[in-house]
C-alpha cells in the first residue's frame, strides 16, 4: 500500500513540475500549499485505481441459479450469509425449485444461467437452447435414498411381483432399477405406481402397497411409522445417484469466467464443512427452517463433492463417462418412464479443472 502511494506522489510531483511549478515559483507557493496540491493529486489517482479494481470485480455478471429441494444442494446456501459469493466477486440468484425435472428445463430454456439437478435427470431433459452441459458434481447418495417395505418383506427378493410406489421417469425410479440391478431382479418383475414421494410413503402406511422408493428423512420416518424394514439405500452401490450442476452449452461459452467462480465458491463451502460442520450446517439449515442438526443428519447420507471427489468424477475415464452408459442402459431396461434419453449430454472437465487448479484455503 506504502509502496503504491509512494509511487503515485512521485507521479504528483512530475505533474506539477510539467504545470509549470519549477525551482523558480516552488519558493513563492510555500511548502503546505504544494502539500495540499500534491495530496489532492494522490487522493485523486487513488480514487482512480479503486474504481478501477471495483470495475473488475463488477465486471462479472449476475448468475441465476436453480436449486430443487434437496440437502446435496442445499448446502450452498452457506455460501450467501458466510459471505463467499462475494468475496469471489459474485451476485448469485438462488432460485427454488420443487424438482429437478422442472430446473434442468429452465437451464436448457434460457431461464437460468444454473442449475443444480441429478444427472438421471440430466439425462432426460426436454430440448431446449443448446445441449446440456455438466459443469461439477454436487454430491453423490451414499445412502440418504431407499427402499422401505412393510414388515413382512425383509429383503429385495421378496419384492418379486410387489407394488412398489416410485414416480416414473425421476431420481426415485433409478433408485428402484439400480436396486433391482444390484440383486439381479428383472424390473418388469416388479408393478411400479406412479406415485411422488409424498403419495408413496401414506400409500404404504395405508397398506395399499408393499414398497416405497424414499429419500431422507422421509426415508427413515416412513421406517417407523409402519414399523417396516428398510431393505435397500443406495450405500450398498457406487450409486448412480450423482447430483451435478448444469448449464447449456450457450450459457458456458457466455459465462465461463462466473461460472468458474460460481465453482470456486463451492469449493469454499466443501472446505467449510470440513474445517466447521456445525457452522455450516447451522446457517445451511436456518435458510430453511430447520435446525443444524436436522440437517447434518440428512447431509450424512452423501458424499460430498469436494475436490477428491470432482477429480474422479471428472478423469478421462472417470465414473460420469461410465455414469452415462450406465443409465442409458437402464432407461432402456425400463420404458415405462416414457422419457426421451438424452445423446447429447456433455461431460466437460475445462472448467472445473480450472477451479480446482487455482483454489487456494
Amino acid at each position: 500500500m506504502f509502496k503504491r502511494l509512494g509511487g503515485m506522489f512521485i507521479r504528483a510531483t512530475q505533474i506539477i513540475d510539467k504545470l509549470g511549478i519549477g525551482k523558480e515559483q516552488k519558493p513563492k507557493l510555500g511548502i503546505q500549499p504544494i502539500f495540499f496540491c500534491l495530496f489532492a493529486i494522490a487522493l485523486s489517482l487513488t480514487v482512480l485505481v479503486n474504481a478501477c479494481s471495483l470495475g473488475q470485480t463488477q465486471s462479472l455478471k449476475p448468475l441465476r441459479v436453480g436449486i430443487p429441494s434437496w440437502v446435496g444442494f442445499d448446502i450452498v446456501r452457506y455460501a450467501q450469509p458466510a459471505g463467499i459469493f462475494k468475496k469471489r466477486g459474485l451476485e448469485v440468484e438462488l432460485v427454488r425449485f420443487e424438482n429437478t425435472q422442472d430446473a434442468s428445463r429452465a437451464a436448457m430454456r434460457g431461464g437460468l444461467d444454473a442449475t443444480f439437478s441429478s444427472f438421471w435427470d440430466v439425462m432426460q431433459v426436454d430440448p431446449g437452447n443448446g445441449k446440456p452441459v455438466v459443469l461439477l458434481t454436487t454430491n453423490i447418495s451414499a445412502g440418504a435414498d431407499g427402499i422401505v417395505a412393510k414388515p413382512d418383506i425383509k429383503t429385495m427378493e421378496a419384492l418379486q411381483g410387489k407394488k412398489v410406489g416410485a414416480k416414473l421417469g425421476t431420481i426415485n425410479h433409478l433408485i428402484l432399477l439400480e436396486a433391482l440391478k444390484a440383486h439381479q431382479i428383472k424390473p418388469a418383475d416388479v408393478k411400479v405406481l406412479d406415485y411422488s414421494n409424498d403419495v408413496a410413503a401414506q400409500k404404504l402406511a395405508m397398506g395399499e402397497i408393499d414398497a416405497a422408493v424414499l429419500w431422507q428423512p422421509l426415508l427413515g420416518e416412513t421406517e417407523k411409522s409402519v414399523k417396516g424394514n428398510i431393505i435397500y439405500t443406495t450405500k450398498q452401490v457406487d450409486s448412480l445417484v450423482i447430483d451435478t450442476l448444469i448449464a447449456s452449452d450457450k450459457i458456458v461459452k457466455a459465462k465461463k469466467a462466473e461460472l468458474t467462480q460460481f465453482m470456486l465458491a463451492w469449493f469454499d463451502v466443501m472446505h467449510a464443512v470440513e474445517i466447521r460442520p456445525k457452522e455450516v450446517f447451522a446457517m445451511a439449515g436456518k435458510s430453511l427452517g430447520q435446525s443444524g442438526e436436522s440437517f447434518a443428519s440428512d447431509y450424512a447420507g452423501l458424499k460430498k463433492g469436494d475436490m477428491t471427489l470432482n477429480q474422479r468424477m471428472f478423469a478421462a475415464e472417470g465414473r460420469l463417462n461410465s455414469a452415462k452408459a450406465e443409465i442409458i442402459q437402464l432407461l432402456k431396461a425400463d420404458p415405462r418412464h416414457g422419457r426421451m434419453i438424452r445423446q447429447d449430454v456433455e461431460i466437460d472437465p475445462t472448467l472445473v479443472n480450472e477451479a480446482m487448479a487455482g483454489w487456494k484455503p
